[in-house]
């Protein structure tokens, strides 16, 4: 039994800003999800399928053009939804909240440039490159902020830059499993009497040539037509979605200081890492972080980030056959998989039904998913990463 957190230590979710295919803003996505709305591009990038990203004006959040300009596009999307968090949690302007406020960010390793890539390898493959072409064209053509790579930290440069974010910073990296982890540490910090408010959260883009020869060396993308997520087992893969989530999390006694609301409470964060080795890894090591979440009934529903992927979603599969009572939404089959992003989305999406007092309907030919009538008092956000990393979060209502 885990020990119970003061409750002016418990952790409430304040602010929360999601910019991704289905619009910007939580009106936008809970009307998209009411109505099972799925943006998908099927011809742009086949035969790999997209979840782009919506239209978006990058003013409204990042006013400066040449802050934009230095951006590419995954750091535009997560300084926007950062900016939609800090809106939602009535933080945009006061400084002095801001410069105290932690920054917990889960990214990537950044967008390549495909023109120098491109240059560098059609001079390679003329035979008469000279020596020390190489690192030449890489002094010359490579901004210092890149290492043929943007650098994971900058999303968490240009937050602090466009909003004030200015207390201290961490970025993670590790796909999902980053993702879990920045959730992870930002819930420990407050319970701890470490932090009194952070932001938090990840950002992707799914419309990148170079992840999708990635992710094809693996074998892990959706290919020749979309298919809901529950529904890929004979064609399996996961869709990449253009996507950036970020979350306002703080104590309950700074929020109460400052009038604020909660969406929810984030009440515990668990993670593991199976051994993959075996059939079943996967599933034995989510059900046993489902009783460490030690949750105490209620009306609980599942938000999962299952990928499509195999054998993992299958296994995850597995896990949940074992709930089958539990209503299930896989935010795949709507968003897309947006690796780093995934897990702060289901517990945005999590605290955003809890605060409207409904689970969004089901979106599954499957059966799978089932509808929940009445509303939830708990959302468990599920995370098993494609290749390694399981977590989970307990998120619940405050009425």
């Amino acid at each position: 039994m885990a020990e119970p957190t003061p409750s002016d230590r418990e952790a409430w979710i304040t602010g929360i800003g999601i910019a991704s295919s289905l619009g910007i803003g939580l009106d936008a996505h809970w009307e998209a999800l009411q109505a099972q709305r799925v943006n998908v591009n099927e011809t742009g990038f086949a035969p790999y399928v997209v979840h782009p990203m919506a239209p978006i004006s990058f003013d409204a959040q990042i006013p400066k053009k040449g802050d934009q300009r230095q951006m590419e596009a995954w750091q535009r999307i997560g300084t926007y939804a950062a900016g939609l968090a800090l809106d939602s949690a009535g933080l945009k302007g006061q400084t002095e909240l801001l410069r105290k406020m932690d920054m917990i960010v889960a990214a990537g390793g950044g967008e390549r440039d495909l023109a120098v890539d491109s240059g560098v390898l059609n001079a390679q493959a003329g035979s008469n490159a000279e020596p020390g072409l190489l690192n030449e064209r890489l002094m010359n053509d490579l901004r210092p902020t890149l290492f043929l790579a943007q650098l994971s930290n900058l999303l968490a440069g240009n937050i602090a830059i466009v909003h004030g974010v200015t207390g201290s910073s961490r970025t993670f990296m590790g796909e999902e499993a980053a993702g879990v982890d920045a959730a992870r540490i930002a819930l420990a910090k407050i319970n701890a009497g470490q932090s009194e408010i952070a932001l938090v959260g990840a950002a992707h883009n799914g419309e990148r040539k170079d992840l999708l020869m990635l992710y094809e060396f693996g074998d892990f993308n959706l290919t020749d037509g979309y298919k809901a997520v529950w529904d890929r087992a004979d064609h399996p893969g996961f869709a990449l979605g253009s996507l950036g989530v970020f979350l306002v999390i703080e104590s309950r006694a700074h929020a109460e200081a400052r009038g604020a609301k909660p969406f929810a409470r984030l009440s515990r964060v668990v993670a593991d890492h199976a051994r993959r080795k075996s059939a079943g890894d996967v599933a034995s090591t989510l059900e046993a972080l489902w009783r460490t979440l030690d949750a105490e009934g209620g009306r609980r529903a599942v938000i999962t980030g299952a990928t499509g992927a195999e054998p993992v979603t299958s296994e995850e599969r597995s896990f949940l056959a074992g709930h089958k009572d539990v209503p299930v939404r896989a935010t795949g089959t709507a968003f897309g998989h947006g690796l780093e992003a995934q897990f702060p989305l289901g517990v945005a999406l999590a605290a955003l039904a809890l605060s409207r007092q409904a689970l969004y309907p089901a979106n599954d030919p499957t059966g799978l998913e089932i509808e929940m009538a009445g509303k939830p008092d708990q959302i468990v956000v599920v995370s098993a990463g494609h290749w390694r990393g399981e977590g989970m979060a307990l998120v619940e209502a405050v009425r």
